[in-house]
């Protein structure tokens, strides 16, 4: 089940519950070279510049793809707490994080979160539909851990 957690504005949240300990959640989403494997959007190409596994700082490319047009991003870790906390700012716009809460030792709460917050321009955004399509992108990545750990 994915469960919405919008409390903020200029955010869309939703988590879901997923059958594998926090630890190995954790390194497949700290691994940019995977992000596809995970992107529920399917804009997230293959094609990855950047370290194997990403630490506080760090900065990834990413090739993408969105209305039919190919572009690329490139995005910094801005917060980092090792098994519970991974966000990164792709450009000077989204903030991209998940959070993980351990409910047991092989079961693990995670929340991903859109968040324009600090974006002057965030209304745009949602103007323009930015939100209802992050909103089904995060729904469809939280799924698809869910159906990779057998949730």
């Amino acid at each position: 089940m994915i469960e919405t957690n919008d409390a903020r504005a200029n955010q869309v949240s939703r988590r879901a519950v997923i059958n594998a300990p926090a630890n190995e959640i954790f390194d497949l989403i700290a691994n940019p070279h995977r992000h596809h494997e995970l992107d529920g959007s399917g804009t997230v190409g293959e094609n990855i510049s950047g370290p194997q596994r990403v630490q506080l700082g760090d900065s990834f490319s990413t090739h993408m793809k969105q209305f039919g047009m190919k572009y690329r991003t490139t995005s910094t870790i801005t917060l980092f707490e090792e098994n519970r906390l991974i966000e990164w700012q792709v450009g000077k716009v989204a903030r991209w994080r998940y959070e993980l809460r351990a409910i047991d030792a092989s079961t693990t709460e995670v929340t991903e979160t859109w968040d324009v917050r600090h974006v002057p321009f965030a209304k745009m955004l949602y103007l323009t539909g930015m939100a209802g399509r992050n909103t089904k992108g995060i729904e469809a990545t939280l799924r698809r851990l869910q159906e990779r750990f057998g949730s």
